[in-house]
Order: C-alpha cells, then sequence, then structure tokens
C-alpha cells in the first residue's frame, strides 16, 4: 500500500526523480505560505491543509485494507479516491451538535469528510476491528459505519440509500426552528435507483416547504461490478433535479480545488435561501467495491497524485515534503493498529446495550 517514487510521478511526461532529491522546494513553501497560488485559486495554505488531510485519508484506508488482508478484520469497505471531495466537504461543514449547526447523513464512503472534521485514525481503525473501545458502534458493526452525535454525524447504516429520507427528518427540525444549518446527505450512483433517492427529492423541494438541503451523489462510474454507462439514461444524475426545479450542479470531485469553490458555493446558497441543491460529483474508485471484490488497487484517475503534481508545479511542494507526510501518517496508522490489537473486543452481555423496549405501561425502558 505504501506509496512509491514511481507511484507518485507515473503521471509525469519526464521520469520521476526519486523522493528525496528536491533540495530547493522548502523555502518556497515558506515564502509562498498564506498568499494565492499561482492560477490555483486557493491560499497556499489551505491548498497545504486540504493536501495534508487528504493523505491522511488515504493512509487510513490503505490501513484498513491491511488490516483486513491481515486477518484482523471481517470486512472493508472505503473511500479511497473519494478525498478530493470529501477533505474540501469535511472543511466547510459547520461542525457542532443540534440543528443550530450541520447534520451530516453519510454513506460507508465517508472517511475523508471524517478526517477533516477532527476524527482520530484509531476511531477508525478501532472500528474495523470490532473492538468494544470503538466509539460509533462499541466493535459491533463494519468499517467505515461512523456515528458521532457531537458532530451531528448519523449513524451510517448498511442498507443502501435509506440516507436520503432519513434526512429530510434533520432537514425539517432546522426549517421549523429557522436555523443556520444545513442538512448534508451522501450517497453512491447506483444507489438512487432507490426509492429512497426520489423520495428524498420529492420532499426537499415541496413548494413553500423548501428544505435546506445539499444532496450530493459520488458518482465513480460503478454499482459494485455493474458500471453506470448501461444503468442511466440521464446524462447526468443531478439533472433528475431538474424535474423539482431546484438547482443541480455537477462538479469534478477529483480536483479538490473545484470541489472546495463548488460546495463552498453551495453550502451559501442554501443558508441564504432556505432550498435545497442535487450536486453530483464524478470522483474515482480506487480499490473496488470493498473486501469482497478483492481490495486491490484499479487502474483509475487517483487525485490525490494529480494534486501532489499539481502543487509541485506551482512551487508549493517538493518530493521531499511530500514523503515526509505520507511517512508520519503512516507510522500514526501503524502505532493506532499495534495498539488497537491489545485492546478486547465487545462482551456478550453489552449487546443490550443502547437497546430501548416498552415496559407494560407503554414507557420506553433501557435493558
Amino acid at each position: 500500500m505504501a506509496r512509491t517514487a514511481t507511484e507518485r510521478g507515473a503521471r509525469n511526461k519526464k521520469k520521476a526523480r526519486p523522493l528525496g532529491t528536491s533540495g530547493k522546494s522548502s523555502k518556497k513553501e515558506k515564502s509562498t505560505r498564506g498568499t494565492p497560488a499561482p492560477k490555483l485559486g486557493l491560499p497556499n495554505d489551505l491548498l497545504l491543509k486540504i493536501h495534508k488531510l487528504m493523505v491522511k485519508s488515504r493512509v487510513l484506508e490503505e490501513r484498513l485494507i491491511k488490516i483486513y488482508k491481515a486477518g484482523d478484520a471481517f470486512f472493508w469497505i472505503g473511500g479511497p479516491g473519494e478525498e478530493a471531495f470529501g477533505v474540501p466537504l469535511g472543511l466547510l461543514v459547520d461542525k457542532g451538535q443540534g440543528p443550530n449547526h450541520d447534520y451530516l447523513h453519510l454513506h460507508y464512503r465517508c472517511s475523508p469528510t471524517l478526517v477533516a472534521m477532527g476524527m482520530p485514525l484509531i476511531d477508525s481503525i478501532r472500528l474495523i476491528m470490532n473492538k468494544a473501545t470503538d466509539i460509533s458502534t462499541g466493535g459491533r458493526n463494519f468499517a467505515n459505519h461512523y456515528c458521532f452525535p457531537e458532530m451531528n454525524v448519523v449513524p451510517v447504516s448498511s442498507p443502501i440509500e435509506v440516507q436520503y429520507t432519513i434526512s429530510i427528518g434533520t432537514a425539517w427540525v432546522q426549517k421549523r426552528n429557522n436555523t443556520n444549518g444545513i442538512t448534508i446527505v451522501t450517497g453512491g450512483d447506483a444507489g438512487t435507483a432507490e426509492g429512497d433517492f426520489a423520495s428524498c427529492l420529492v420532499w426537499a423541494t415541496r413548494k413553500g416547504s423548501e428544505l435546506p438541503m445539499l444532496i450530493t451523489v459520488q458518482n465513480n462510474g460503478w454499482g459494485i461490478s455493474t458500471p453506470f454507462q448501461g444503468q442511466h439514461g440521464e446524462t447526468h444524475i443531478s439533472d433528475r433535479g431538474k424535474a423539482f426545479n431546484m438547482k443541480t450542479m455537477s462538479i469534478n470531485g477529483n480536483d479538490p480545488i473545484e470541489s472546495y469553490i463548488k460546495i463552498k458555493e453551495a453550502m451559501d446558497y442554501i443558508r441564504k435561501n432556505k432550498k435545497p441543491i442535487l450536486m453530483e460529483t464524478m470522483v474515482s474508485r480506487l480499490y473496488g467495491h470493498s473486501s469482497a471484490d478483492g481490495a486491490s488497487k484499479r487502474n483509475e484517475e487517483d487525485c490525490l497524485l494529480m494534486f501532489e503534481e499539481k502543487l509541485k508545479k506551482a512551487g508549493i511542494l517538493s518530493d521531499s515534503k511530500i514523503k515526509e507526510i505520507w511517512d508520519q501518517f503512516d507510522e500514526e496508522a501503524r502505532v493506532a493498529q499495534e495498539q488497537v490489537r491489545k485492546e478486547a473486543p465487545p462482551s456478550a452481555e453489552s449487546v443490550w446495550d443502547h437497546v430501548y423496549s416498552q415496559n407494560e405501561n407503554g414507557n420506553w425502558r433501557k435493558f
């Protein structure tokens, strides 16, 4: 899983130099930080932050795959290849608890967003290794099935696309309380065939009762093993929103700069107008659908490697600094895995934790 110099430079027309041989760019990094990068459209300090978080998320996902392949987990599914969209989304979220902040109804390719929101790597590793210390599910769910109430992250579900109808509830709370918070829901292109997606568009756009929602579809071109082209008659999934008179956007989710600018534009519109947007983001699926089809690297466009090349050409990053960042997070993830290996799985008795039922008087009680 570790990146080599050849892999990082594969898209260069010239042969890439070995990592660590560029000795002049460290001064450039310091002198240009905080100023607009040439033709890149965002401040250098923000570009560097986005890159660092993209690397952190990629290292996490590749560590999770290693954990699965080593036999320390039952299953892996995740979002390597979606960092250029997920990280900007996480950075732009109004993070907090309650309707005054943004609610997130995410799917199982959401680790880049949560890493950008501050999730420690060890939280994700505890989840996939099914440890009692897992704060999302107590060690009782799959990889990337997160839940963080303190950040308004609603539990990620395994049935696809049910989050689209669930998200209507939090959007209604925000509308009724006239808050500045918005509801964000993500999902995949294949899941838009589910009725939950259509229901979400209906409920979000009723005249006079429009909801403050950013409805996104991460189109990676696949539904497990079924290609997008043979399953969709529309040119863009976002075109479906036009029938509901809602604002729509289709963006290059493999470009973190475009993603950041367009997500911010969408969020500003929703907060001001209290109306929804349907956003389709074109992304890659670098390691297949899940561990069910091998979780091996595929020959698709790699948003992170392309972004690194762009930053190097702009004189913002060097090969040596890139290697340092990758090595830093790889070591953090390795140490976390070793720590989690020593932690206990959930006990049999804890299966009843957080489960409720009604007693004979009709009142709710905890088991």
